[in-house]
């Protein structure tokens, strides 16, 4: 039976709604779940109470920020030749983005005192297979999402999607603030984690009920080393892409000095309790939630390009804060407030922007070349971030990184032509 492409279109209009609804509870119950069990806060000071070597808690900061990307680039060859994304998205999306968590909570309760170092390597191993499981499907989600949404109202979705699940992360940052006050270590961190499984779990099934109808591929299928020989011919053709990946570089480099280092060096620093963690969280999030809604209207009304560009310049201030802040109150102010934009930008106009660089048959190899340069980065950068923190120290990390953010924005700002306006 032939493809009718207007009846295509057609479902796709109307089930937009619909689409939109269960897709944004999708995501405001994931990321009020992923607050009790924050990678950037959290996740560090938990590790902090097994291993006083700041080489790991850069481990799990190249997990947090890597495992998402990396992978991404590995699926394009597949979700390029699937008719429809969402069997792949929602029948492994439990088993890989979900489960370590149960899994990470039980360890944490059983073997955190007795045995601390069997607890820290379950806690590596656990914490990486949900980073890199959610990367493994998150080129087909992000495509998913590019199909049922129209791309003048992505940055809306991405936004009110965010912003309500940074919204409920304030609450979650403050129950966990309560949990890690109230209860002893370790049942106080293992609850903060059964939490965050049981909420991201309640995520998964809005995300069943996506209505994603079938297009048949655009492309012949072919082996992943015709794939690969394929991508260096992709990249000579689009100059303004290989300036967006050295900028997206030089931003990944720079997060060396990552949010969970910064949350370290600040307990170690002013000798702050465990409970800091879901304060660190709560401003992280504020500053997300306002700023998720503002760089999803801004997005589709100027393009995402300048919304990338805020954000590397939030994470300026931050590293300038983590330098230059005399005390907790104001370092926690102005370093977190400033990662929270850093962190907006990329959640909302980081996969946005690569969905306007190509043609929706090229769309899946382009979100993985995008992320996956990051992810790259992304996971070098923490490790470099502890070993420096560890030889010198924080203050010539965070010098160093505020000094690569600039260089990204400059690439970001100068080389790199809006996409939505040069394909106009």
């Amino acid at each position: 039976m032939a493809f009718d492409e207007e009846s295509y279109n057609r479902q796709i209009a109307r089930d937009y709604r619909w689409n939109f609804a269960v897709s944004a509870l999708d995501g405001v119950f994931y990321w009020f779940g992923i607050s009790f069990v924050s990678g950037s806060t959290v996740i560090p000071v938990y590790a902090a109470r097994l291993t006083s070597n700041p080489v790991v808690i850069g481990l799990i900061t190249a997990i947090a920020s890597s495992g998402w990307f990396l992978p991404q680039l590995l699926t394009a060859n597949l979700v390029e030749r699937l008719p429809r994304r969402k069997p792949l998205v929602v029948v492994a999306g439990f088993f890989l983005e979900r489960l370590p968590f149960l899994l990470l909570a039980v360890s944490t309760h059983l073997f955190a005192v007795p045995y601390r170092k069997l607890a820290l390597v379950l806690l590596l191993l656990f914490y990486a297979w949900h980073s890199y499981g959610a990367g493994f499907l998150a080129t087909a989600w992000q495509d998913m999402i590019a199909k049922i949404i129209p791309p003048r109202r992505r940055g809306r979705f991405f936004g009110i999607s965010n912003f309500g699940g940074a919204a409920l992360g304030v609450l979650g940052a403050q129950a966990t603030a309560r949990i890690l006050a109230r209860y002893t270590f370790p049942n106080n961190f293992a609850l903060c984690m059964l939490c965050g499984f049981a909420l991201i779990s309640l995520s998964w099934l809005f995300l069943a009920m996506t209505r994603e109808p079938a297009y048949p591929p655009q492309k012949e299928r072919i082996s992943h080393g015709q794939y690969w020989r394929s991508l260096p011919r992709l990249l000579r053709a689009d100059l303004n892409f290989r300036h967006y990946l050295a900028a997206r570089a030089l931003t990944g480099f720079s997060r060396m000095a990552s949010v969970g280092l910064a949350a370290v060096y600040a307990v170690e620093r002013w000798r702050l309790p465990d409970q800091q963690a879901g304060v660190f969280t709560t401003i992280l999030l504020i500053a997300q939630t306002v700023l998720n809604l503002a760089f999803g209207y801004l997005g589709d009304q100027k393009g995402h390009k300048l919304s990338l560009e805020l954000g590397i310049a939030g994470w300026a201030a931050a590293m300038a804060a983590a330098l230059w802040a005399p005390n907790p109150l104001l370092f926690s102010l102005l370093f977190f407030a400033g990662a929270g934009a850093a962190t907006a930008s990329e959640l909302v106009a980081g996969p946005l922007v690569l969905l306007e660089f190509a043609s929706p048959a090229d769309r899946p190899t382009y979100i993985g070349l995008g992320n996956t340069t990051t992810g790259i980065f992304s996971a070098i950068a923490p490790l470099v971030g502890g070993w420096l923190a560890a030889l010198f120290g924080y203050r010539p990390l965070f010098a160093i990184a505020l000094l690569l953010t600039a260089m990204a924005w400059g690439v970001m700002h100068w080389a790199v032509h809006e996409p939505r306006h040069l394909h106009a």
